[in-house]
This record gives structure tokens, sequence and C-alpha cells, in this order.
């Protein structure tokens, strides 16, 4: 009896033990699992920040992209106005601006004084204009200046371009037309007169004692004087006339829609004004004149080749007898 007794009360100790024994155990492993949720619950939070995160990314960057794309077109053109005009509309496209104009001249700003004025500089301190801009969201101030810096660009090409193509057809030193984009003006102006039935004048200009005023002050002086006379024959001229550097000391005039009547008066207008001008060079004032020798279509010219001759032929006579003189070819 007493064994029996014994035993159960072992059995209940035992059985008292395991049931400590494993409740502890399950408190444990709830406690672990508590932890290991929540570690996972975390997890499974960042995890969801990231996949957002990353998605807008995704979008961004696929905005951006876009935006670049779109830009591209910017750089196509490369004329100012026809790439600020790409600009603007890409602009209007993307971005919840309002008025945006280019804007050249510093003076005109004024106009503007209630809009954003962004200075574009294509280099350090060289500002070709200014953006004017009503409003820029903030949301989009990144967009505005990714498609800003893609106008720069294209700016800059347009007037790299620009600068290119005025080398290709002036003379460096005097800013006249060069020979070659002289003669092929002169040859459309011939045929457009030819076909309208208009008069044309072309004038062969030579400054006098070239050579001496070279060999006496030096060649600095001489650049400086053909500068001078360019500058004098460009405001003496209308706009629907043009003229180049034939070559040396000589300039060739072509007078659109001038008769010999007319060409007599726009050549001594001409000649008048380089002989009372005083050129001032460096430490030198002198005073230059000019011999002009006149050709008319279709008084005496039938072709450019003509023309030219019958120019020259009346110069070397306006230089034969006693220079500073207009003298024209037989009609």
């Amino acid at each position: 009896m007493l064994h029996i007794i014994l035993f159960s009360f072992i059995s209940i100790l035992w059985f008292i033990f395991l049931k400590t024994f494993f409740l502890s155990r399950l408190k444990f492993f709830s406690e672990q699992n508590s932890v290991l949720l929540s570690e996972f619950n975390s997890l499974t939070q960042a995890k969801d920040r990231l996949d957002l995160e990353n998605r807008q990314l995704n979008e961004k960057f696929a905005d951006t992209l876009a935006i670049y794309e779109l830009a591209k077109d910017i750089c196509n053109s490369l004329e100012e106005e026809k790439v600020f005009a790409i600009f603007n509309k890409s602009l209007k496209n993307y971005i919840s601006v309002g008025d945006c104009r280019y804007i050249k001249e510093a003076a005109d700003l004024i106009k503007y004084k209630d809009y954003n004025i962004l200075p574009l500089n294509i280099e350090e301190n060289q500002i070709i204009g200014y953006l004017a801009v009503d409003r820029i969201p903030e949301a989009d101030k990144e967009k505005f200046g990714i498609l800003t810096q893609q106008l720069l660009i294209g700016l800059r090409r347009a007037l790299l371009y620009e600068k290119v193509q005025s080398l290709t057809i002036t003379d460096s030193l005097t800013g006249a037309y060069c020979r070659r984009y002289f003669l092929e003006r002169f040859s459309e102006e011939l045929k457009r007169s030819k076909k309208n039935k208009l008069h044309l004048t072309f004038l062969m200009v030579d400054i006098d004692n070239f050579k001496q005023f070279n060999d006496h002050y030096g060649h600095l002086v001489g650049d400086a004087i053909l500068r001078q006379v360019s500058k004098i024959i460009s405001e003496a001229i209308r706009q629907i006339d043009f003229f180049g550097r034939y070559g040396g000391e000589e300039f060739s005039i072509v007078l659109a829609e001038t008769d010999r009547d007319q060409a007599n008066f726009a050549a001594e207008r001409i000649r008048q004004a380089i002989a009372t001008v005083l050129i001032r060079v460096y430490d030198e004032e002198l005073k230059v004149t000019a011999s002009i020798g006149v050709s008319t279509f279709p008084d005496n010219a039938l072709n450019m080749q003509d023309a030219i001759e019958l120019a020259d032929q009346a110069l070397y006579l306006a230089k034969e007898t006693g220079k500073n003189k207009v003298c024209f070819t037989p009609a």
C-alpha cells in the first residue's frame, strides 16, 4: 500500500514537473514566435516600402527618360527661334508652366518683371539671352532643369552653326561677303533682274593709293582702313543691295533695281562718304579716297562676266584720270 502511495506521489510530482517544463517551453516558443512574427512583419513592411520606392523610381526614371527622348528634338534644328519653339512645346507637354518667352535683350526684361528670369549662359560669362517663365511648379523644377539644359545645348549648336556659316560667306577682316559668295548672290540677282525685266548696277570700288598707306604705315593700318571703308559702304547702301570684298583693296557692290541715273547718284554718295570720313587708326588720322567703276544691266552688260569686265574698265579710267571719281562704261 505504501508503495502504491509513493508511486502515486512520484507520478504526481513527475506530472507537475512535466507540465511546468512543457508550459515554460511553450511560453518560450510562443515568445520566440512573437519575435519572429514581429520581425517577419517588419521585413514585410520594409519590402512593401522598397517595392513602393522601386515603383516610384521606375516611374521617375521612365518619366525622365521620356523627357530626354523628347528633348532630343530640341537639338534637331540649327535655328535659334526653332530651337526655342520646340523647347516651348516640350515644356508645356510635360510641365504645368504658364507663359514662357525667349528674350535676347536684357532691356526687354522690364516687361516681364513678375516672371522667373533665367539667364542662358552657353559659356562662362557669355549670356546669349534669357528665359522668362510665368511660373514653375516646385514638383516640376527637376524636369524644367532637364529641358533647359537641352535648350542650352540646342542654342549652342545653332550659334556655332551660324558662326561657321558666317565664316564661309564673309571676309574675316572686313565682314563683307567673300568673293565666292558675292558672285553667287550676284548671279542670282542678275537672273531675277532678267526675269522681271529690272535694271541692275554693278560697282567696282578701289581704295586710292592703298599700297602707299601699307608701305608707309604698315599692314595693321592698312587692315584698319579696309575695315573702315567696308563699314562706310555697308552704311551707304540699301538693304536690298549687297557688297563683297573682291580682292586686296577692291570692293564690289550690286545695286538692285537701279538704272544708270540712279547708279550715278548712289556711286557718288558712296565715294563722298569715303572721302569725307576721317579714319582714326592708332595714333594716325587719315583721309582716304576711292575710285569707282560702274556698269549697268541691261544698258551695257547682259551677263555677269560682262558687268565685271566693263566696271573694271571704268575703274581703270577713273584711276587714270585723277582718282577719287566715278566713271561709267559707255551705254
